[in-house]
């Protein structure tokens, strides 16, 4: 079982005949899934999402994957696969498409819907190539056949990519459902006669790989449903991913059957339902959904509301409405349903969320108190199975954090695969199918890329370092004025704190020390501004520290007259 190495250089070049896999996201991580394929000098990608900041990364929008490595090889790329439609395996693709517009987009038909939406919203009309189970595409030199696999949304697809290097099978994400609510089942026969064809190398779904057994089925939240929707005596808000098309379809149902009329709240929930319903994904009874605005006209409990925000976004409907900011408000006696996971990271964020729901009486029905979500991943039993019927040479687990990788490598193990064909790769590492064996051969560089407002990749870890200590720490200016010649001090100290907890009052205490070795500095000839601003920082940060055992951001400003 191979895996990176910290002192990982740059790859040699591909020997001919090879197929280099990169990742660039999604490893060692939930989400940013994006994923390079090399041959004979071409490109294919699959996938290109976000990943969703947390807490340590304040002000940032996005996080997309680093395009360096391709940057110069725009022109390379066959096409970009999108294996379904959540945003964290196409959210990416706007900002990859500024780059070089004309990079066709292949996948199934709601998938290239979502993202066309998307696009739109960016001023990008794409090449699109719609495709669908048992199709078989020649893109360049990868020849590519899809396969349908069952995910918590419609169309979902694996992918076979065949190059005379040998055949690489992409799972995306992916479970086996044997009861799906739209009846498309993971297609476990093309698998299988994939397997006779020989999978030289086999990248799978990790999410779920610690947890035993196997996920429950989508259909089993129905009957929890329907139990919230007749105790409910008020209004009812249903929280959930805006691409969640197969939730959204079961709260349609519940609603329908209570006599209860829907309202979707959020540009991107209404945006997406709506592609749904229009592409006959969605199916909604006649008079069932309705505008938002006309909810007022509506006794509380015919009114159910659908919306973003399960994840404890700061920005998205729910969170706005537990602070009281939001025209929506919460009052005692409605029920709320978060009829999603749990993102690892943003525990916090959801329970104070559901904290600042329950404060305003409302009752709160997550995942932890009832069966509102399934996992939308094969679990550890699937994958055995999976692994069983696939037979792959070589092994890469993906899409997952480091524990669901290591999780995922020994089901592998287990079912046969040698410990020397499973590779654990993380972003940017360079993996190589030659000769029919995989194997590590480089790293190149594939960091985070922040989107903070219309700024892509401005933002880095400075920056965010410092936003962190203003938020824990708060800041203190100092405002002196100089003497250009002699340096002496014509004005000041002025000392200003904001968030750090320290009155300005107490600042008396430091003031004559910074005079004092202003003082001293002017006697020794040190008149240059910037060599002042670091002596009052050193000076004020150490009595702070001394003081208060803190560390906020000192700004010092030096004026010379």
């Amino acid at each position: 079982m191979s895996h990176p190495h910290p002192e990982l250089g740059p790859p040699p070049p591909l020997p001919t005949g090879g197929l280099r896999v990169t990742p660039l996201g999604g490893l060692g991580e939930i989400g940013r899934n994006m994923t390079v394929f090399e041959y004979g000098g071409r490109l294919l990608i699959v996938d290109c999402g976000v990943l969703f900041p947390e807490e340590e990364q304040p002000g940032i929008d996005l996080i997309l994957p680093d395009f360096s490595s391709i940057r110069d090889r725009l022109d390379d790329i066959e096409g970009i696969v999108l294996t379904h439609g959540h945003e964290d395996h196409i959210g990416g693709v706007p900002y990859l498409l500024r780059e070089k517009p004309d990079i066709p987009l292949i996948g199934s038909k709601l998938t290239l819907a979502l993202i066309e939406a998307k696009l739109q919203e960016h001023r990008i009309r794409p090449y699109t190539l719609e495709v669908a189970e048992g199709h078989r595409e020649r893109i360049g030199p990868f020849d590519c056949e899809f396969v349908a696999v069952n995910h918590s949304i419609p169309d979902a697809l694996a992918v076979a990519i065949r190059t005379p290097a040998g055949m690489v099978v992409h799972t995306g994400d992916f479970k086996m459902d044997q009861l799906p609510l739209d009846n498309r089942l993971t297609d476990l026969h093309a698998f299988a006669r994939l397997s006779e064809e020989g999978i030289d190398l086999l990248l799978s779904d990790s999410t779920n790989a610690e947890v035993p057994g196997f996920t429950a089925h989508e259909r089993d939240i129905s009957n929890v449903l329907r139990q919230v929707f007749g105790a409910a005596r008020k209004r009812i808000i249903v929280a959930s991913f805006a691409s969640h098309v197969h939730r959204i379809q079961q709260i349609l149902d519940a609603a329908h059957e209570y006599g209860r009329r829907v309202a979707f709240v959020g540009r991107s929930m209404v945006r997406n339902m709506g592609i749904a319903r229009d592409l006959g994904y969605l199916k909604v009874p006649p008079g069932l959904v309705v505008d938002v605005k006309t909810l007022d006209d509506l006794p509380d409990h015919e009114v159910v509301l659908v919306c973003t925000g399960s994840q404890g976004e700061p920005m998205a409907a729910l969170s706005r409405m537990a602070n009281r900011d939001h025209q929506i408000r919460i009052v005692d006696g409605d029920t709320v349903i978060l009829a999603s996971s749990l993102i690892p990271g943003n525990e916090n964020a959801v329970y104070r969320v559901i904290n600042g729901l329950t404060r305003w009486g409302a009752n709160v029905v997550h995942k932890g108190n009832a069966k509102v979500h399934v996992s939308g991943h094969a679990s550890a039993g699937e994958l055995l199975y999976f692994y069983n019927i696939c037979k792959p040479r070589n092994l890469m687990p993906v899409h997952g954090e480091w524990r669901h990788l290591r999780a995922n490598a020994e089901l592998g193990a287990l079912t046969g695969v040698p410990h020397d064909r499973i590779v654990i790769a993380e972003d940017g590492v360079v993996v190589d199918l030659i000769e029919g064996k995989a194997k590590i051969s480089g790293k190149v560089q594939a960091g985070y890329v922040y989107v903070d407002g219309l700024s892509v990749g401005d933002v880095g870890e400075p920056a965010l370092k410092d936003r962190r200590i203003l938020g824990e720490e708060g800041i203190i200016s100092v405002f002196v004025v100089v003497d250009s010649s002699t340096g002496k001090i014509t004005g000041g100290p002025h000392i200003q704190a904001r968030g750090s907890g320290i009155e300005d009052a107490a600042f008396g205490d430091v003031v004559p020390k910074i005079t004092e070795i202003l003082e001293r500095s002017a006697q020794d000839g040190v008149v240059e501004p910037h060599q002042l601003q670091q002596l009052i920082r050193r000076t004020l940060g150490k009595w702070v520290s001394d003081t208060y055992r803190r560390r906020p951001m000192i700004l010092p400003v030096v004026v010379e007259v």
